[in-house]
């Protein structure tokens, strides 16, 4: 039995996606947003404000990072998916064809960029995935606040330093045996934010397990146990 994930809709979207991603000179368009990726982060502007320069700049998961994403989700039989950080809907995409293969459910997802989120709709229709999709607009801090539980799988892929206060946003709706994956946890760029997340996610009283796995570049994966 082929998955959603091979289905000639899913499968031509996310290639056009992925080859488009593939064909990006990120440094230049970094550079041309006006964002050092040598200095430090979040680079001395608003999310808001960061947002908007990068509109036009695909960043999602690896290849790799997506077929993780629907082998995670598909493996906790997983119906309530929340995404922090749609961008053009890559890897919603592989979340939602895990959860139609898990039977159905919802991917909440979230971007603050309308263009994006116009951009991420309209890749959502064309790989017949839209009815599984529920894409909020706006600031994450405010429009994960009231997600529905039990969440059974949280991706934090957006904005370096706000992963942590989305992760405490969404975890009153986690259940036990859920997980938090985390995409891009080896990056130079912003390594000193992420050292209060991960102070955060490996102290047990949080109760939480995980690991970093070296997936493209890093994903760490934590369990909530508690």
């Amino acid at each position: 039995m082929s998955s959603t994930l091979e289905s000639d809709a899913v499968a031509a979207t996310l290639e056009r996606l992925l080859a488009a991603e593939d064909k990006q000179d990120l440094a230049a368009a970094w550079a041309a947003a006006g964002v050092d990726l040598g200095g430090d982060f979040p680079a001395g502007m608003s999310a808001a404000e960061m947002a908007e320069r990068t509109k036009d700049i695909i960043m999602s998961v690896s290849r790799e990072g997506g077929r993780l994403l629907y082998l995670l989700t598909r493996a906790v039989r997983a119906r309530t998916v929340v995404e922090f950080g749609t961008s053009f809907g890559i890897s919603t995409l592989y979340l939602a064809a895990a959860v139609r293969d898990n039977g159905g459910g919802r991917v909440i997802t979230t971007e603050l960029q309308q263009d994006k989120a116009r951009q991420a709709v309209e890749n959502f229709a064309a790989a017949g995935l839209a009815d599984l999709i529920e894409l909020r607009l706006g600031d994450a801090r405010q429009t994960l606040r009231d997600v529905p539980g039990p969440v059974d799988v949280l991706l934090l892929d957006g904005w370096l330093d706000l992963r942590l206060p989305i992760l405490r946003t969404v975890e009153g709706a986690l259940r036990p045996g859920s997980l938090v994956v985390v995409d891009d946890v080896d990056l130079d760029i912003g390594r000193g934010v992420y050292e209060e997340f991960r102070a955060y996610i490996d102290d047990p009283a949080n109760g939480y397990l995980s690991l970093t796995l070296p997936v493209h570049q890093g994903v760490q994966l934590a369990l909530k146990v508690g």
